[in-house]
């Protein structure tokens, strides 16, 4: 897949070493994750239920610092690992998990393989039309305001030059839209794609000949198109406006690269 700002990334190589740039680009992301498989090894080993500790004995067990352990928290706490309780004798637990979580939890289980985000994004793009079929039908106004929100911040980043703005505000504009859907299963499965996306981005690079700047530009004016789609409750624009979404990005695909 080509390194896109949606799917953006310096990728693994076939041998699994990872490219240029690791060092900078990957950074407290990378900690994060690592902290929080970590935490979940203890959680693999111990009942539901069971305290792993305080937040300053696990930090302190990881070996990050507070602000990588909080963001390792609130990615144990996404995928419904943990529960946190306060007081005395609270600390972190192991959540009881729903069949849901599991699900969820075996999904970004696969992220060890190296071509599981290029799944991650094609399973992604196979639940966009489903999503905007729900927001068709459940969008209220205050929906519809938030969405613009994320249109304005993607509108921000393309005029800062900022390809690293523009992709974190544009999975803000699909998870705000996936959380519109009543169907807590197709939302919580979209929300664990993106996470899983976001966790292996390492840098935006472009694609084709054609100047990053006039990409994001360009996937900011689809992007606004589809909100007022569905604004509209416009169905078959805002479903052409999401098919054109994924092709644009398919068009491009390099089978031989992982986002």
């Amino acid at each position: 897949m080509p390194a896109t700002p949606e799917r953006a990334a310096q990728s693994r190589t076939r041998n699994g070493n990872w490219r240029d740039g690791e060092g900078t680009a990957r950074g407290a992301a990378g900690r994060a994750e690592r902290a929080a498989e970590q935490v979940t090894q203890l959680i693999e080993s111990v009942a539901p239920g069971s305290r792993l500790g305080t937040k300053e004995e696990l930090r302190t067990l990881c070996e990050v610092s507070v602000g990588t352990f909080n963001e390792a928290l609130r990615l144990l706490q996404a995928r419904g690992l943990v529960t946190v309780k306060p007081g005395p004798g609270g600390g972190l637990f192991s959540a009881e998990q729903s069949p849901m979580v599991r699900l969820g939890n075996s999904v970004l289980a696969l992220d060890a393989g190296q071509n599981d985000v290029a799944d991650a994004v094609r399973i992604r793009d196979a639940l966009d039309p489903l999503l905007i079929e729900d927001a068709l039908w459940h969008a209220s106004p205050a929906d519809i305001a938030g969405l613009r929100r994320h249109i304005t911040a993607m509108e921000h980043a393309v005029t800062a030059a900022d390809p690293v703005a523009f992709v974190h505000a544009n999975w803000r504009l699909h998870a705000a839209i996936a959380a519109i859907s009543p169907n807590a299963l197709l939302s919580s499965l979209y929300t664990h794609m993106l996470d899983l996306i976001e966790g292996h981005t390492l840098s935006v690079l472009p694609t084709s000949d054609q100047p990053l700047g006039e990409y994001i530009a360009h996937r900011h004016d689809l992007h606004r198109a589809l909100v007022d789609a569905l604004d509209r409750r416009d169905r078959n624009e805002a479903l052409r406006l999401i098919h054109e979404h994924n092709t644009t990005l398919q068009a491009t695909e390099d089978p031989a690269a992982t986002p």
